[in-house]
C-alpha cells in the first residue's frame, strides 16, 4: 500500500522521525538537518534531494515552534534581526575559506576534524557548567519568570558578564533588561556565522550556547530566538535547492505532519523543564552528535561502509533518548506543579 507515492511503512517511519525531530528542535532550537539529512542518505536518496528536503523540513519545522515559543514570548526579534545580518557576514567568509581549502585539496579532511571537535568540545563544556551549577543557581531554573523581567544577575556567566562590562557605544537592551553593546552581539554573531558557514550546517548548536555564554540570553529566549533566525535561513536554503528539484515533498510532507506535534510539544517543554536540564540534554545532544560523526568521519577515510551505519544508528539512538528524556521530565515537571501549588496552600 502507498500513500504519496511511498510505502506506508515508510510513511510511518517519516511521521515518527519527524515527531521526534519536532520535540528536539523545539527544545534546543536544533537538531533539524543535523538528523534528517544523514537519515535520508543512509536511505539511499541523492545528495541534492536529502539536503534539501531536510532543509525544507528545518523551515518548516522552526516556523511551527517559533509560533510557539512566540506565545510564551521567548522570542527576541530584535536581537534575531542583529543576529541575522552578523550570521549571514559570517556564513559569507566562512564559504570563501571553504573553497579555498577545496583547492588546495584539504576541505574534507579539515571540515571534517574541525566539526568533531567543535561538536564534542561545545557539548562537554555545556554539559560541564551545567552539572557544576547544579544546585547554585535559584531553584526556579529562571525559566518560570516572565520574558521581559529582569534578569538574576547571578545566573548570567562570568563570560557574558564581561563582555556586557565593556560599554562601546551604541548599546542595546534584549530581553530580561539586558545591556550589552550592538558591537559585541555583531561579533558574536558574526563568528558563529562564520563556523556555520565553515561546517556547511545551520548552526543551531553553536548559536543557541554563544547567545546564553556570550551574550547572557536565558536560555528558553535563546532557544526561541535562534529558531526564529532559522525560519529565514531555512526557507532561503529551501528556496533555492526546490529551484533546482531537491525537495520532494513526498518526503517533507510526512515529516512536517509528525514535528508539527513535536516541535510544539518541545517547544512547550522550555518553559517547563528546568533550565540546568536543558543545557545538560543540550550537551549530552552534541556529545553523542560528536562521537557519531567521529565514526563517520573514520569510515570514509579507512573505506569501511559499516562504520557510517553505526554513525546514523548513534544519531539515532541518541536523539532517541535525549527526546525522551524532554518528555519525561515535562511529565515530572508538571505532575510536580499541583503537589507545589498544594502544600504552598496548606
Amino acid at each position: 500500500m502507498e500513500i504519496l507515492g511511498i510505502a506506508l511503512t515508510t510513511l510511518v517511519l517519516f511521521v515518527g522521525f519527524g515527531l521526534m525531530v519536532g520535540v528536539l528542535f523545539g527544545f534546543f532550537g536544533m537538531g533539524g538537518s543535523f538528523l534528517v539529512t544523514p537519515a535520508l542518505l543512509v536511505m539511499g536518496y541523492p545528495a541534492s534531494v536529502a539536503v534539501g528536503s531536510g532543509m525544507a523540513f528545518v523551515f518548516g519545522t522552526a516556523v511551527i515552534a517559533t509560533l510557539k515559543h512566540h506565545d510564551l514570548g521567548q522570542v527576541d526579534y530584535k536581537l534575531g534581526g542583529l543576529m541575522i545580518v552578523g550570521t549571514t557576514a559570517g556564513i559569507e567568509v566562512g564559504k570563501e575559506m571553504v573553497l579555498h581549502l577545496e583547492s588546495i585539496g584539504l576541505a574534507s579532511g579539515v571540515i571534517g576534524v574541525t566539526y568533531v571537535l567543535l561538536l564534542g568540545g561545545v557539548g562537554v563544556f555545556v554539559t560541564y557548567n551545567a552539572l557544576k551549577s547544579d544546585g547554585s543557581d535559584d531553584s526556579d531554573g529562571g525559566h518560570h519568570e516572565a520574558a521581559d523581567q529582569e534578569i538574576d544577575p547571578d545566573a548570567i556567566p562570568d563570560i557574558a558578564k564581561k563582555i556586557q562590562s565593556y560599554h562601546v557605544p551604541p548599546m542595546m537592551t534584549i530581553r530580561g533588561g539586558i545591556q550589552v553593546s550592538l558591537w559585541m552581539v555583531l561579533a558574536v554573531a558574526f563568528a558563529t556565522g562564520l563556523l556555520s558557514g565553515f561546517l556547511g550546517v545551520g548552526g543551531g548548536f553553536i548559536r543557541m550556547p554563544a547567545m546564553f555564554y556570550l551574550i547572557g540570553v536565558p536560555v528558553p529566549i535563546a532557544v526561541g530566538t535562534d529558531l526564529f533566525e532559522i525560519v529565514f535561513s531555512g526557507g532561503l536554503g529551501s528556496f533555492l535547492y526546490a529551484q533546482g528539484g531537491g525537495v520532494d515533498l513526498s518526503i517533507v510532507a510526512p515529516l512536517l505532519a509528525g514535528s508539527a506535534l513535536g516541535a510544539r510539544v518541545g517547544s512547550a517543554a522550555t518553559g517547563i523543564v528546568d533550565e540546568g536540564e536543558i543545557k545538560v540534554y543540550f550537551g549530552l545532544m552534541l556529545l553523542g552528535g560528536s562521537v557519531a560523526v567521529a565514526f563517520r568521519q573514520i569510515g570514509d577515510y579507512i573505506g569501511m561502509d559499516i562504520l557510517n551505519t553505526v554513525s546514523f544508528a548513534l544519531i539515532l539512538l541518541s536523539a532517541f533518548l535525549v527526546s525522551g528524556a524532554v518528555v519525561y521530565s515535562s511529565v515530572v515537571a508538571l505532575r510536580q506543579e499541583p503537589e507545589t501549588t498544594a502544600v504552598a496552600a496548606d
